[in-house]
């Protein structure tokens, strides 16, 4: 899952961005309004978290503007303004939730699994297909009842096709959910993961759409 972190404080950001790759997410992150705005209209992210006190442009000002163009991304406040007034403004707004500073990772973590669960239309915190299923909240993969191991570039690639069942992903669309744009990107980076999914849930799980790209079957 690629996220988009909006804060200026370097600390903070620098915190967030660890503790959320660790958790499985990608992270872009940037530290003003305009820098914001830019690259939510520009790339792909599936959860915005955006601080309201930014330079440049105000956090509230990025939010009115976003839901202003339509977007429907979902979007956590994340502030140290703790005031009833500044939750209503920022929720009346459009925002999803509200986080008050300072904050645990972990309720952070699963808050933004909780959005990304709504956002898809899903109440169970499982993911099933078939008789895999996954775990967001501890990364657990269970095929048949066993556990399958996997590697953080593969439980991304995972979550990708889980996410779009069905879809056909292009190789484009799979490298902008992996990765962040600090990480660098082999030619063959995807192909090398697909094959390690086929080795590990079966060489039938992901299939090829020629010249289109790969899909999983609802």
């Amino acid at each position: 899952m690629r996220l988009l972190l909006v804060e200026d404080d370097p600390m903070v950001g620098e915190a967030v961005r660890k503790g959320l790759r660790q958790d499985g997410f990608v992270i872009d992150w940037v530290q003003d309004g305009i820098a914001a705005q830019s690259a939510a209209v520009q790339e792909d992210y599936q959860l915005i978290l955006l601080d309201l006190g930014l330079p440049k442009r105000s956090g509230l000002e990025v939010l009115k503007a976003l839901r202003g163009s339509g977007k429907q991304i979902p979007v956590l406040i994340l502030t140290a303004r703790d005031a009833v007034s500044d939750r209503v403004a920022g929720l009346d707004a459009g925002a999803d939730d509200y986080l008050v500073k300072p904050f645990d990772l972990e309720e952070l973590a699963a808050r933004i699994r909780a959005l990304l669960r709504r956002q898809s239309g899903r109440a169970e915190p499982l993911i099933a297909l078939g008789e895999l299923t996954l775990n967001p909240a501890t990364h657990e993969v269970l095929l048949q009842g066993r556990q399958v191991n996997l590697s953080a570039r593969e439980y991304a690639l995972l979550c990708a096709f889980l996410d779009r069942p069905g879809a056909v992903l292009s190789r484009a669309q799979l490298e902008e959910k992996m990765y962040g744009w600090d990480d660098s990107i082999e030619s063959n980076a995807i192909e090398v993961y697909i094959h390690a999914l086929r080795k590990k849930l079966g060489s039938s799980f992901i299939k090829n759409v020629r010249g289109i790209g790969y899909m999983v079957a609802k």
